[in-house]
């Protein structure tokens, strides 16, 4: 039976196995090898700490995501699809590793995210940016 989210240790793994998955995705993966170019040694504990605080209210993470997706966006546009695809590798990872309330928040979370980025960066409604 797996076992549900329960610290730091679990959300690295999450993230660590996201990431992996998400630079195998034809749909997204070339954001992360070309678009950005990401350096992971840096990305990969930046992330630890935005999930970490969002699932544990750490207050490890300070930084603007909104805004750093914005800049992506500058250099390729982002669409329905890629956010999309970055939702069902999240979700399929989430539930390929745990199972339980805290799995379930974080889905949930990523799900907000994701449709709240969506809005404001594929379809910006300029009068409330």
């Amino acid at each position: 039976m797996k076992e549900d989210i329960s610290n730091r240790n679990d959300i690295e793994r999450l993230v660590m196995v996201f990431y992996d998955n998400v630079k195998k995705n034809e749909s997204i993966g070339f954001f992360f090898s070309q678009v950005v170019k990401v350096d992971w040694d840096k990305h990969i504990p930046i992330m630890v700490d935005f999930w970490e605080n969002v699932l544990f209210h750490t207050g490890s993470y300070s930084g603007n995501p909104m805004e750093v997706h914005r800049k992506v966006n500058i250099k390729h546009n982002m669409t329905q699809e890629h956010f999309n695809a970055w939702l069902h590798i999240f979700i399929s990872t989430v539930n390929e590793l745990y199972a339980g309330e805290q799995a379930q928040n974080i889905i949930q979370r990523a799900s907000n995210i994701a449709t709240i980025m969506q809005s404001k960066i594929v379809n910006p409604n300029p009068e409330i940016l």
